[in-house]
This record gives structure tokens, C-alpha cells and sequence, in this order.
């Protein structure tokens, strides 16, 4: 692989043009030849953007050979529910598997199926795991500081662009609990927006979205607080400043 189809393939990774990505591999990018260390699936997985197109970039890449060897896996990536269920009915403890992926949000350490569609916001095949007997309050992994045993609607509740809010409605329906308490999380490990939260709920670590290093609306970010409170029984206070007045350089919020 030339260096120059290697690099202008992470660049499109960013955009999810699946027009780009398949013209680079009709000229030749291997779908498994490393990148700096990763390959391109791998790529596709690490990287920012969360879009309807994620699947089909994925698809691009495993239409032309790409490897992602668990089929429950790589039908969760695809957001192909009938084929998630086909894996999940051929492998009964596929529902239960564990999964360490890395991206630059919340941490998949220990993660099951249903944390990643929640992360990717694979709507179809969150549902159709939840269908197969996937546990919505199902714990990921915890590291030696004790942060993280976080439950797949925490990858859900303040996403890019706020894709992955239909999957967190997904997770809701589902009987998802919206005030289980974790003792923290690292978001975005090993990148520079790398944050550590602590004492979280999905409720309290979705109004993180309002920190400036998530770049998240918050008009986003107050809909979906308001829909975990709701789910919770609780509450909910009008919403008189959103956004920010202040911060939108007003002196209150019906200027």
C-alpha cells in the first residue's frame, strides 16, 4: 500500500465518504494492510465521526475483504439486524462476549455487543440484540482505577452530531435503568481531548456534553437529559436558557 492511499484513507475515515473509500480501494488500498499501526477496519473504528454512513463505510471495507472475524461482531458494525440474530441463533454465547475496541469517546474495555451498537449508534442491531437476549444494563469492563463498569446507554447519550440518540430511545424502550451510578470513566483514552469523570449516571455524564472538549449542541444535550430523567421518574425543569445565553453573548435569555 502507498503511503498516499493509506494516509488519504484515514483522512475520508473522518467524513465517512464511502464514494472516497471505495475509489481508494478500487486503486489498490489493501483493507488489511496496516496504517500506522491499525488497519483500515480498525481505522474506521477508532475515528471521530458518528453517521448513518458508518455502516457502509464498513461494508466498503469488508466487501473487499476487509477481516473482522466475529460474525456477531462485524453484523453489529453493519447495522444488519437480520444477520445479527442469524450469528446470535448459530452462537448462543455470542450475546455474552466480551469486546475490547478502541475509539476516541468512551472506552469499549470489556464491552458486550450492545455497548458497541450504542457507541456507533446501530439502532437495528441494538434492537434486534435486545431481541436475542442482550442485557441493556450489561456492565463493560473496569480498569485498575475503577473507572468504567459503564452500561451500553452511556455510549449512547451525547454522540457526535447526536447519532446515537435513536439508540439510546432503542435502550430506554428496552427497560435501560438512566440512574445507575458508575465511580467514573476516561473518555477519548490516549488522544488529546482525554478526559476523566467521575461519579457518573447517563444522566450526569450526558450533561457532560456541555464541556467544551465534546463539542456536543446543547440543544442535543437538553433533549436527552431530559429523556433519561423522564425514563427515571422523574422531574423535569423548564428549559428557560438553552443554549446559554451568556455564552451566546446575550445579557439574558429572551434578548
Amino acid at each position: 500500500m502507498t503511503l498516499d492511499l493509506g494516509e488519504a484513507f484515514v483522512g475520508w475515515t473522518e467524513t465517512h465518504d464511502v464514494g472516497e473509500i471505495q475509489g481508494l480501494l478500487a486503486a489498490g488500498l489493501d483493507p488489511n494492510e496496516p496504517i500506522r499501526g491499525r488497519t483500515p477496519v480498525e481505522w474506521m473504528i477508532e475515528m471521530y465521526a458518528r453517521s448513518p454512513r458508518f455502516p457502509e463505510c464498513v461494508r466498503a471495507l469488508v466487501g473487499a475483504g476487509g477481516e473482522i472475524r466475529d460474525p456477531a461482531l462485524r453484523a453489529v458494525l453493519l447495522d444488519d439486524a437480520p444477520t445479527v440474530k442469524a450469528a446470535l441463533r448459530a452462537d448462543r454465547t455470542a450475546v455474552r462476549r466480551k469486546f475490547s475496541l478502541v475509539t476516541t469517546y468512551v472506552h469499549l474495555a470489556e464491552a458486550s455487543l450492545l455497548h458497541i451498537a450504542a457507541e456507533f449508534g446501530t439502532a437495528n442491531s441494538a434492537r434486534a440484540l435486545i431481541e436475542e437476549g442482550a442485557d441493556p444494563d450489561a456492565r463493560a469492563g473496569v480498569d485498575e482505577y475503577g473507572l468504567g463498569g459503564q452500561t451500553p446507554i452511556f455510549h449512547a447519550v451525547c454522540s457526535n452530531l447526536d447519532h446515537c440518540a435513536k439508540t439510546m430511545h432503542v435502550l430506554i424502550e428496552a427497560g435501560a435503568r438512566t440512574d445507575v451510578r458508575i465511580d467514573g470513566l476516561r473518555w477519548g483514552v490516549g488522544f488529546p481531548w482525554e478526559t476523566t469523570l467521575y461519579d457518573l449516571t447517563p444522566i450526569s455524564f450526558a450533561q457532560c456534553g456541555l464541556l467544551p472538549q465534546f463539542h456536543r449542541e446543547p440543544e442535543d444535550i437538553a433533549a436527552n437529559v431530559e429523556a433519561l430523567l423522564v425514563a427515571a421518574g422523574r422531574s423535569v425543569a423548564p428549559r428557560v436558557n438553552v443554549p446559554n445565553a451568556y455564552l451566546a453573548g446575550k445579557t439574558a435569555p429572551d434578548d
